[in-house]
C-alpha cells in the first residue's frame, strides 16, 4: 500500500505523526531506563519510585519489599508484606512472592499466616523444590517434623543439588540421623555419601557410621576416594577398631581385590599386590621434587612385589613416604617387619623407617639408616603402644642432611612390610 504524499498537509500529517510516536517511545525509553536506574540502586525509598514507575510489574514491588524486610538497620515488615501482596495483586502465580510473603510473615511471628502463604506457593507451583525446601524448612522450624520431611524428600526428589543443605538442616533441628535416612534421603549411593562426609565435616562419628552401615547395605559399588574422608576423620576420633571393619567393607564395596593382610598382620597392602589407594588405611605416596615412585613386580626378595623408589640428585629430600595409617591397640606389643635394598643412596642421610603415633607423642621410633649400596635386608623391631595409641603411622624415611654434597641419588626398594601382634604368655598361678 503506498501513501501519497502530494500536498501539503498530507506532508505535515505524517510529520506530526511520527514526531508523536518518536516522543512516545523516547518517553517510554526513558521511564522503562530511569525506573531500572532506581530499582537498582539498593535505596528502599529509591526503589520505591523506581516500581512505580513501572505498573503491573509485580517482581519490581517484590523487590523493594526484600529490601525492607532485609534492612539489617531499619528493617520495616509490616511495609514488606504490603509490597509484597502489591506483588502478588500483579501476579498471584508468583510462588516466589509467596514464599517472600510467607518469611514476612514468619519473620513478624504470624506462623498462620506464614503456612497459608506457603501452602498458596506450593499450590502455585507443585514442582518447585524451592517452595518444597523453604516449606519443609520452615515446618522443621515449627517443629511438625511429619509434615516436614515429606517436603524435604520432594525438595531434593527435583532438585539433587539441595542435599547438602537438606541434611544439614535436618541435622541440626534434631541431632538425630535416623529420620534423615529412613524419610528424608533415598537410598541412594550419592546420597549417603553426601550424608557421610557431612557428620565427617562437623566430626560426628557415630551418626556417620550409621550412615556408613546403610550405604553397605545397599550392595552397591562404592568409590574408595569418596570415602577417604570418613576414614581421616576416624583416624583423627582414634577409631581404630571401627575404622578396621570399615576398611575391609570400603575395599570390598569398591570391587577391589581380597588385601586381607597374612599372619594376623595389622598393616594393609605389606605386599604391594595392589596400587596405592592414597588414602583411607592405604598407602600414601606424597610427591617430592626428585623422587619417583613405581611398583616393581617381583623384585622382592622369593619373587614377591617391591616397591620402588628413585632419587635424581636434585634436591635434599625430606621423605615421608610411602606412609600408612595402622590401627592397633593400646598397651600392646608388635613386631615391626620389613625388607630393604638400597643401591648407590648418596649422602650420610640415608633411608630408614619411622613409627610413631603422632597424635599422642609416643611410640616414636626409627630404624638403621640405609647409604650406599645393600642387597635385601631384613628390618625387624619391637614396638608398645601408649595406653592412648590406637593408630600407628608407618613411612619411610629419610631426614634432610646437613653435610655440604646433600643432594640424594639411587635407588631404593622396600618389600614384606608387617606389624603383627606379639602374643604374650599368660602369667604364672
Amino acid at each position: 500500500m503506498e501513501i501519497s504524499l502530494e500536498g501539503a498537509r498530507r506532508r505535515s500529517g505524517l510529520l506530526v505523526t511520527a514526531l508523536v510516536v518518536c516522543t512516545i517511545v523516547i518517553f517510554e525509553a526513558g521511564r522503562i531506563w530511569l525506573a531500572s536506574h532506581w530499582l537498582a540502586s539498593g535505596k528502599t525509598d529509591v526503589m520505591q519510585r523506581g516500581a512505580e514507575l513501572t505498573p503491573a510489574d509485580g517482581s519490581a514491588w517484590d523487590a523493594v519489599g526484600r529490601s525492607r524486610q532485609w534492612d539489617f538497620v531499619n528493617p520495616d515488615l509490616p511495609g514488606a508484606i504490603a509490597d509484597y501482596q502489591r506483588a502478588l495483586g500483579d501476579d498471584p502465580r508468583s510462588a516466589y512472592y509467596w514464599m517472600d510473603l510467607a518469611s514476612a510473615y514468619e519473620a513478624q511471628g504470624d506462623d498462620t499466616r506464614a503456612s497459608d502463604a506457603f501452602q498458596k506457593g506450593q499450590a502455585a507451583y507443585p514442582a518447585s523444590a524451592q517452595v518444597a525446601f523453604y516449606y519443609g524448612n520452615f515446618l522443621i522450624r515449627q517443629q511438625q517434623y511429619a509434615k516436614a520431611y515429606p517436603e524435604l524428600r520432594r525438595a531434593i526428589r527435583a532438585d539433587p543439588s539441595l542435599l547438602p543443605l537438606v541434611i544439614s538442616r535436618s541435622w541440626r533441628a534434631t541431632e538425630d540421623v535416623n529420620p534423615l535416612l529412613d524419610q528424608i534421603l533415598p537410598p541412594r549411593v550419592n546420597a549417603y555419601l553426601q550424608a557421610l562426609n557431612f557428620f565427617s565435616s562437623i566430626h560426628q562419628v557415630d551418626a556417620a557410621l550409621t550412615v556408613w552401615q546403610r550405604l553397605v547395605s545397599l550392595k552397591q559399588e562404592v568409590s574408595l576416594p569418596a570415602t577417604f574422608s570418613f576414614f581421616d576423620e576416624l583416624i583423627s576420633e582414634d577409631r581404630s577398631d571401627d575404622a578396621r571393619r570399615a576398611w575391609r567393607e570400603a575395599v570390598a564395596a569398591a570391587g577391589l581385590p581380597d588385601q586381607e593382610p597374612a599372619n594376623h598382620s595389622s598393616i594393609w597392602n605389606g605386599n604391594f599386590t595392589a596400587e596405592f589407594e592414597n588414602g583411607g588405611l592405604g598407602w600414601r605416596w606424597e610427591q617430592r621434587p626428585g623422587a619417583s615412585v613405581n611398583i616393581d613386580p617381583g623384585a622382592g626378595p622369593n619373587g614377591s612385589n617391591a616397591i620402588r623408589l628413585d632419587f635424581n640428585g636434585g634436591n635434599n629430600i625430606n621423605l615421608e613416604s610411602p606412609s600408612q595409617y595402622v590401627p592397633v591397640g593400646p598397651g600392646q606389643s608388635y613386631h615391626f617387619h620389613a625388607e630393604l635394598k638400597t643401591e648407590e643412596i648418596t649422602t650420610d642421610s640415608g633411608i630408614r623407617f619411622s613409627i610413631s603415633d603422632a597424635k599422642h607423642n609416643v611410640v616414636n621410633l626409627t630404624t638403621e639408616s640405609f647409604t650406599g649400596s645393600h642387597p635385601w635386608t631384613p628390618v625387624d623391631a619391637n614396638i608398645t603402644t601408649g595406653s592412648e595409641t590406637h593408630f600407628l603411622d608407618v613411612r619411610l624415611a629419610r631426614f634432610p642432611s646437613r653435610a655440604f654434597d646433600n643432594r640424594l641419588s639411587g635407588t631404593a626398594w622396600i618389600a614384606n612390610l608387617s606389624l603383627v601382634p606379639i602374643e604374650t604368655e599368660p602369667a604364672s598361678p
